[in-house]
């Protein structure tokens, strides 16, 4: 099927629209949308608000109506399938019919199982063009991976019933994240921290060990950037050892404290401040898997890890790390703490592969970004049976 000349910049458009949910829309995914005509009138815009706020669709046909305009017959680009269902707000496609759209090009089908192509099959029984980026308009492939570049925790958390995982970690050109006496402020400039709290941003949850907390008392929190909510701040505690004091327990925002025992009345203590959950591991530990399971269940779209070299070890080494998020100063720290506690390995076969997504310089620093190598299509499309409960709006 040919692509109309006004496809991709809408499309595109959309997509600048739905990037601005950043920090947002958790556990709803980002989406965009703009409402038009073949002859490049533009009628309105709009991306997708707070958790039970108006979605990317109804926020368009809010504005084209508040600029007095019919927009039967018109064209709707979106970067997501039109929900289908009633969660907090009722089905996007109902509005769409409702408001006589003629034409709607969607980035991406919706892997949420109330949707899943409902939407779309929705508006074609309703006599509505209905045209999905990569399938129908293959000129726009790139387009539909963007938008699932975009919702990469959303389809992660919906598919694999696990958020999508960001180990972050600043470094020394030889790979040290503090001095020997654990000193690490700062290696990186301010541009590259700021740059980091954006990361944070777009995050559902930013996780730490409790080594972590004892060594810097570190908040957590996003403050470097403007931000409509906070990330839950998620603790690995296997004893319980958080102090009361402690920085991240400060408000804005939740905080989760996950141990694998309870010795004496901790727990009691904690959940004066916190959210305390114990999920014990055969070794003792709290069990990593079932604690991304645990935040997949509270809608944690993407996980950012900010944690010390134990807790970063155990993540890589049981393959929960989806991406590495790492900046790089232009310093050589010598003889200090490594990123992460592996091995030792005795084959080159047994080592972490990963590969470059990009190469960003952020002030003085160099930002790198990283997936495991099997993982280094710009479009990741999981695999795994999608469970069939917990997805967005009370999707």
């Amino acid at each position: 099927m040919p692509t109309h000349p006004l496809d991709r910049e809408r499309l595109q458009r959309a997509l600048d629209l739905a990037a601005t949910s950043f920090g947002l829309t958790e556990p709803n995914p980002r989406v965009g949308c703009v409402i038009g005509t073949a002859d490049g009138r533009v009628f309105g815009e709009g991306a997708t608000q707070q958790a039970g706020g108006a979605h990317a669709e109804v926020q368009a046909l809010r504005a084209a109506q508040a600029a007095g305009h019919d927009v039967r017959g018109a064209t709707a680009w979106v970067t997501l399938e039109p929900c289908a269902h009633h969660g907090r707000t009722p089905p996007c496609c109902d509005a769409l019919v409702g408001a006589g759209i003629g034409r709607v090009v969607a980035a991406l089908q919706d892997p949420f199982p109330a949707v899943a192509g409902t939407g779309l099959q929705r508006l074609r029984d309703a006599g509505i063009t209905v045209e999905l980026a990569g399938t129908d308009l293959p000129d726009l492939a790139d387009l539909a991976d963007a938008a699932h570049e975009l919702n990469i925790g959303f389809f992660s958390r919906v598919q694999r019933g696990r958020p999508w995982v960001r180990l972050k970690a600043a470094a020394s050109l030889d790979g040290r994240t503090a001095l020997p006496n654990g000193v690490s402020q700062w290696i990186t400039g301010e541009a590259a921290r700021r740059d980091g709290h954006a990361w944070r941003r777009r995050a559902g949850a930013v996780l730490t060990g409790i080594g972590t907390v004892l060594a810097d008392n570190p908040r957590l929190d996003v403050r470097l950037v403007p931000t409509a909510r906070q990330p839950l701040r998620v603790v690995v505690d296997s004893q319980l050892r958080l102090p009361p004091d402690a920085a991240l327990l400060a408000p804005p925002g939740g905080v989760l404290v996950v141990g694998a025992s309870d010795p004496g009345t901790r727990a009691p203590v904690l959940q004066a401040a916190a959210t305390v959950q114990l999920l014990p591991g055969s070794d003792g530990r709290v069990d990593l898997g079932a604690l991304l399971s645990d935040l997949a269940a509270r809608g944690v779209n993407e996980l950012h890890v900010e944690a010390g070299a134990v807790l970063n070890g155990a993540l890589l080494a049981g393959g929960w790390v989806d991406e590495l998020l790492l900046y790089v100063a232009p310093t050589l720290l010598g003889s200090g703490r490594g990123i992460a506690a592996l091995g030792p390995f005795e084959q080159m076969a047994q080592t972490l592969r990963f590969a470059f997504l990009d190469c960003t310089p952020v002030g003085g620093d160099l930002r790198l970004r990283l997936r495991r190598a099997s993982d280094v299509s710009m479009s990741i499309r999981f695999t795994e049976a999608p469970p069939r409960e917990s997805g967005g709006d009370a999707k």
